[in-house]
Order: structure tokens, then C-alpha cells, then sequence
């Protein structure tokens, strides 16, 4: 296919290869400032972030290590996703109290629920340090490279003064050739404050995740404590409500077509800069594997979380979290081709090479090395997600690191105490007997997709789905690890604490553990056929795109270039927006409360709709919420540049403003990752004035919309 691409690459103008329209993820230190005044915004870059005084990064921080939310009161309040606090909410349910189901608000402070473990993270401040990082390091290859880097950055972080309460992570940029010290304050006293039912925070579910139209209320409030002194500290009932430096000022006024906006938080992972012959990998062979395993857990998941509501609940997040990226991925393929990702690939890499031919030795040695990769890659993407999705095999790997640890040593109490954790968690929302059905079904897709070579020795066995449901189900019935049998006197699912006081019995058990050799024979497999050379292959081929990257950004002058996305705080900005993602198919930027009626099906478990909702719609009863339609705004698009990890980034308006809560993308742009495309490529938000109107008029909670500035 790219051959075929490159014969017609050059017939193209040089200046229709690449077209760079507003988008992008860029570090706030280093602003697009002059692009995003043209398109509307009207403070400065010093407003957005200044590490000197108070600014807007001020009130946005990282949620947890992976989601975003942002301060909106005095008083530390915080607004995130319901699907970023999800699984804070669904460690406070149980079936008779199933805060999921029936939402959560507290009427007051002291009412307001801990959650152990939860922080949040601030950047304090962001410092380019490439020079100090890569000092030293110009004569070197792998693996002294990678040593002298990472030596070079302990000796950069030693050298900082911090307080006890901060950090400093130094992380690569455009493929390592620049580095960015960032200084973080945490805090670990962080309370549940307010949740609507997940039949508004969640409305519209799987069907509706990365779809639009959009009329999901995707939010959930949180509050930061702190000491008397208003530092970090762990959780104390004598800890205060957290006074921010910055608190973002919501906005109910009406949205416009056009509008600008922008999006502040900490975007995952994105690949911009990938190579034509990698983004067709991706689209013709990776994401079709991922979406295959992960379409047999799900499916098995749901029918029995459809018929039992303990399953459900026990279930629900994980059944999200599997679903979310099942569904991107479906999204991000039809994007690709939508899109001509790897046609406009082909096109703008023959434009570099007519600037300078040094690239296309580059681009031919990256091709070689993608295609011998091609069946390792391929393996790696069924392996790592079987092993991700069947949990048996999942929590086998956690017990292989355990044993593996404690046999070299490594094993101490703090480790110890970290895994205890992590099991009790796993097995309180963990169903051996669903699962020995996922495992087996996953199995069988397994040995049926997988080369030979890359299997057991006898692995053919498993290839009957039917017959491998008797055959895992005995396997479960008769393992420790599924604690469905006891060690040590104790099952591992009821008393992990009894379960390991005899250590040396338990690590005997667990190598004896069918489902552990189970686990055992796919994973040697694996790391002595394939991953190796897999590895070996991208150590090559990242080594390569380091050089690509530098070759772009020295060979292209008029494009602006901003780094891939690695959960770092960026801004993103765009202009509000609907869509045309297909023939004779239009979307309108904004969705309203009308829309949610529409979609209303009784008592199912992603369209039923509270009765207060349809009470307060049926009495137009929406206080000072309504936009000019009459009705409440629940959902708007924009052109914003955001991946996984902006879930829960504030939308701020021209002035800095809250406008709206980030939650996803248009599926049909979902391929922005990879190739950001402006003509489908649109981020979801939740509408303010949705997010207070629940506070206000649904849940009854004007105490908290008291402690916020409303911009009207």
C-alpha cells in the first residue's frame, strides 16, 4: 500500500503534503500565544500559566495519575469526571447503599467522604532542562545512552531544593531530543463531595461513549483538604478545606458557533509523528487485534451483568474502563481511513525528502524494521491484551512478580504491605466463576489467531471455546489464586492477611497453582519467542524516530511543532463547533435537556432517566440554567486537541472562564491521536450550566453553588 501511495506522493504540490490547522498540545510555558489571540482569547499567556503568581494552572491539577479536574471555589472545591471519580464512588456502594445507582451529595462539609489513596497532583513549575539532561551523552548509543540520561537526570533533581511535599519528575520531549523538569505539589486528603446517579453521570453508557449527539451530565465533585497551614498532609479530621492561589470563575452565559475556547490539563499519550508505514500498522493489524480480544470479554461480561445486579455493580468499572478504549480504537480506525491518514503521511514525508534527501534513508531503514517487527508486534498486541482481560491470568502475573521479588530479594515490607492492597481490591470486585469464562473464551481466540510458533507446546487444545469453558471453570474451581481453595488455612479472596502469614507455603502453593502454570506456560512462551525480538526491533526503530523527529523539525521551518502528549500539563484550543462527519450527515455544537427525554427508556440500564429529571423538565422548572432555546444546555463540541487523561480538563472561555468539563471526543475523530484531522476531530464537553443545574434544581445542593463565583 505505501508503494502504491509514494508513486502518486510527489505529484502533489510539496505545499497540499501537510496543511497544520489550529489543534495541538502545547506546554504552557511555551504558547501558541499569538494564534490563540488571533482566534479570539483575550487574557495572556502569563495568565494561563506563571510559576511567579497566581494563574489559571493554579487551579488545575492531575487527578489520581491519570484524569484532570480543576478547583472551582475558595473553599478547594473540585470538579472532575463521574467517570474519573468513578471508582471512588463505587468503593463508597454497596447493594443496599449503591451510591452509583442513586448519586451522592453531601449536605455539608463534615459529610463529605474520604477516599484513602486518592491525591492530586499540582505543577508548580516547568523548566526546559535538555542541555543538563543530554550533557555528556552526544558520543554514546544504547544502552550507555539511556544510563548516562537517567544519571544525568538524578544528578539535575538532586541538585533542586523542594519541600517535603514535592517532587520533581523530569520527562522527554519530540522523542528525547529536548527534556522538561517538572515541580509538583501533592495532596492526599481528597473527599467526595457530590455525584449525580450514573443514569445522568453516565447516561447513555457504552452506546453513547465517544458518540455524539451527547447527553451525558459526566461530572462528580471532589474537595481538597490540607493542614491548618495549608500544605499536604495525609488525611486528618483536623485537616481544613485547601485554600487555592486560583479558583476558575464559572460561566452560564450562552454558547456561539465560533467561540474560542481552551482546554487545560494532562493529555496521555499521542503519536503525531509517527511514520506513514507505522500508522498503517496501526490500522490494518494492532487495533484490530486489541478490538478482537477485547469485543469477547465484553460481551461475556454483559450477560451476566444484565441479569445480576451484585455482578454489576461489582463489574461496573472495570466493565468501563475495558470498554472505553475497545470503542476508541473502533473509532480511531475508521478515523485513519476516513481521514487519508496514511496517504497524507506518504505525501508530507515526500515533501521532506525533496528538502532534504538525508530522511528518506531514514524513512527506508524505519519501513525494513516496521515490517520485521510486523508478526512480533502483532503477537505482543493479542498477548498484552489477553493477559490484560482475562483476570485469572492477570492477577497470576501479580503473584509471578511477588514470587519473583521475593526470591531476589527484593521484597520488603512497604512492597509487601502495597501487593496485600492491591489483592484485597482485586478479589472484592473479582468473580472467579465469570471470569473462568472470559479466561476460556480469550484462550481459545487466542490459539486460534496466534501463529504456531508463538504458543505452547500443546496449545491447540484450548482452540475448542466451548470445551475450554468445562476445562478453565475446573482449573478455577481447584486454584488458590482464584481463591476458590485455601492456603495457609485462609482463601486469598477472603483473608489475603491470613492467606500470606506462612510465606514460604504460599509460594510453594501458588507454583503448583493450575491456573498459575496456566499463566506460566503463555507468558515463557511469549518472553522467549516473541518479545525479544519485538523489543529488540523497537529499541531500533525508537532509536530511528528520535532521528526522524529531529529531521522534521530542522527540515520543515514553517510548521510549528508541539510534543506528543505523556501526561503533561498542555494547553489545547479551538473554536466551539458542530460537525459533518459524514455524507449529508450534520451535527449541531450543542445538545440540550430535550434531548435526554428523547433518549428516556424506562428502567434500562443506559437511557432510564430519574423522575426528578423528568419532573424538573416536565415544570420547565430551570432557574437561571435555560440558554436562549428555553431549554437547559447539556453537552457542547469544540475543535480542542485532547486525548485519554483530559477526561475532566476544564473548557475555558476567551477570559478564563469555566465554560464546560471535557469528557471525550466525536468518534469519528477519535484517530486525533495519531492524525488530528479539524474537519472530524472534536472534543465533548459537559455544559456548565448542565453541571449546576443538577447541583442546583436535581440534587438540592445550592450550598455548594454558594461557594462559587457564577460569571452570568
Amino acid at each position: 500500500m505505501i508503494k502504491k501511495i509514494l508513486l502518486s506522493a510527489f505529484l502533489l504540490p510539496a505545499a497540499m503534503a501537510f496543511a497544520q490547522q489550529y489543534g495541538g498540545m502545547w506546554i504552557p510555558t511555551e504558547l501558541n500565544e499569538k494564534e490563540m489571540k488571533d482566534l479570539g482569547m483575550k487574557i495572556s499567556a502569563k495568565d494561563i500559566f506563571n510559576p511567579q503568581k497566581a494563574s489559571i494552572k493554579d487551579a488545575v491539577v492531575q487527578f489520581n495519575g491519570g484524569c484532570t479536574a480543576e478547583i472551582i471555589s475558595p473553599k478547594g472545591l473540585l470538579l472532575t469526571n463521574h467517570h474519573c471519580g468513578y471508582s471512588q464512588i463505587q468503593a463508597h456502594s454497596t447493594v443496599q447503599n449503591d451510591l452509583l445507582s442513586n448519586g451522592f451529595w453531601a449536605k455539608n462539609m463534615n459529610t463529605e467522604l474520604p477516599n484513602p489513596g486518592l491525591v492530586v497532583d499540582f505543577i508548580v513549575d516547568i523548566k526546559e532542562v535538555t542541555n543538563q539532561i543530554l550533557e555528556g551523552t552526544e558520543p554514546l548509543t544504547e544502552p550507555e545512552l539511556s544510563k548516562k540520561i537517567n544519571k544525568n537526570i538524578e544528578i539535575y533533581k538532586n541538585s533542586q531544593k523542594t519541600e517535603a511535599y514535592q517532587s520533581i519528575t523530569v520527562k522527554p520531549m519530540y522523542y528525547g531530543n529536548k527534556y522538561y523538569a517538572y515541580t509538583i505539589e501533592t495532596y492526599k486528603d481528597i473527599r467526595l463531595v457530590g455525584a449525580p446517579p450514573q443514569s445522568i453521570g453516565k447516561f447513555g453508557s457504552d452506546t453513547d461513549n465517544w458518540v455524539w449527539p451527547r447527553h451525558t451530565g459526566d461530572f462528580s465533585m471532589f474537595r481538597i483538604y490540607a493542614d491548618k497551614n495549608n500544605k499536604p498532609a495525609e488525611y486528618s479530621k483536623d485537616n481544613v478545606p485547601y485554600v487555592p492561589k486560583h479558583y476558575l470563575p464559572v460561566s452560564i452565559k450562552d454558547k456561539n458557533e465560533n467561540d474560542f475556547t481552551f482546554v487545560f490539563g494532562f493529555p496521555g499519550k499521542t503519536t503525531e509523528y509517527l511514520p506513514a508505514i507505522a500508522v498503517e500498522k496501526i490500522m490494518t493489524e494492532i487495533d484490530p487485534a486489541r478490538i478482537a480480544v477485547r469485543d469477547v470479554a465484553l460481551k461475556t461480561l454483559d450477560e451476566k451483568m444484565r441479569v445480576d445486579n451484585a455482578t454489576r455493580i461489582k463489574y461496573a468499572s472495570k466493565y468501563a474502563s475495558v470498554a472505553n478504549y475497545w470503542k476508541k480504537w473502533i473509532g480511531e480506525v475508521e478515523g485513519l481511513k476516513k481521514s487519508n491518514a496514511v496517504e497524507k503521511k506518504v505525501m508530507y514525508e515526500g515533501s521532506l525528502i525533496a528538502k532534504n534527501h538525508e530522511i528518506k534513508t531514514t524513512l527506508d531503514q524505519l519501513g525494513k524494521l516496521y515490517n520485521e517487527q510486523s508478526t512480533y508486534a502483532l503477537n505482543n498486541a493479542y498477548y498484552t491484551e489477553v493477559i490484560k482481560n482475562a483476570e485469572t491470568l492477570k492477577v497470576a502475573g501479580d503473584y509471578y512478580n511477588y514470587i519473583t521479588s521475593v526470591e531476589a530479594g527484593r521484597m520488603d515490607e512497604k512492597e509487601l504491605t502495597t501487593l496485600k492492597n492491591k489483592l484485597t481490591s482485586f478479589y472484592k470486585d473479582y468473580s472467579p466463576e465469570l471470569d473462568a469464562k472470559v479466561t476460556a473464551k480469550l484462550l481459545a481466540l487466542y490459539a486460534n489467531k496466534t501463529m504456531p510458533q508463538f504458543l505452547p507446546s500443546g496449545f491447540d487444545k484450548f482452540k475448542n471455546e466451548a470445551q475450554n469453558i468445562q476445562t478453565i471453570e475446573e482449573i478455577s474451581k481447584n486454584s488458590v489464586i482464584t481463591g476458590r481453595t485455601n492456603v495457609n488455612g485462609a482463601s486469598l479472596s477472603t483473608d489475603v492477611e491470613k492467606a500470606f502469614s506462612n510465606q514460604d507455603k504460599l509460594i510453594k502453593t501458588i507454583k503448583k497453582d493450575p491456573a498459575y502454570q496456566l499463566y506460566l506456560s503463555i507468558r515463557d512462551t511469549y518472553m522467549k519467542v516473541a518479545d525479544p525480538q519485538y523489543s529488540s526491533l523497537q529499541a531500533k526503530i525508537d532509536a530511528l524516530q528520535k532521528k526522524f523527529m529531529d529531521q522534521q523539525m530542522t527540515t520543515d521551518k514553517d510548521r510549528k511543532f508541539f510534543p506528543d502528549a505523556n501526561s503533561t500539563l498542555r494547553v489545547t484550543y479551538g473554536k466551539v463547533r458542530g460537525s459533518n462527519p459524514r455524507d449529508a450527515v450534520s451535527y449541531g455544537y450543542q445538545t440540550h435537556l430535550a434531548g435526554v427525554i428523547e433518549k428516556y427508556i424506562p428502567g434500562d440500564y443506559e437511557f432510564d432517566v430519574p423522575k426528578r429529571l423528568i419532573d424538573l423538565y416536565n415544570k420547565k422548572d430551570y432557574g437561571n440554567y435555560r440558554d436562549k432555546s428555553g431549554d437547559v444546555p447539556v453537552g457542547f463540541t469544540a475543535t480542542n486537541h485532547t486525548t485519554g487523561g483530559n477526561s475532566g480538563s476544564p473548557a475555558l472561555d476567551a477570559y478564563g472562564n469555566l465554560v464546560g468539563l471535557n469528557f471525550d471526543r466525536q468518534w469519528e475523530g477519535t484517530m486525533s491521536d495519531i492524525n488530528y484531522d479539524p474537519r472530524f476531530s472534536r472534543n465533548i464537553m459537559v455544559d456548565t450550566k448542565y453541571i449546576l443545574f443538577i447541583i442546583d434544581k436535581f440534587a438540592d445542593s445550592k450550598w455548594l453553588i454558594d461557594e462559587m463565583k457564577i460569571i452570568k
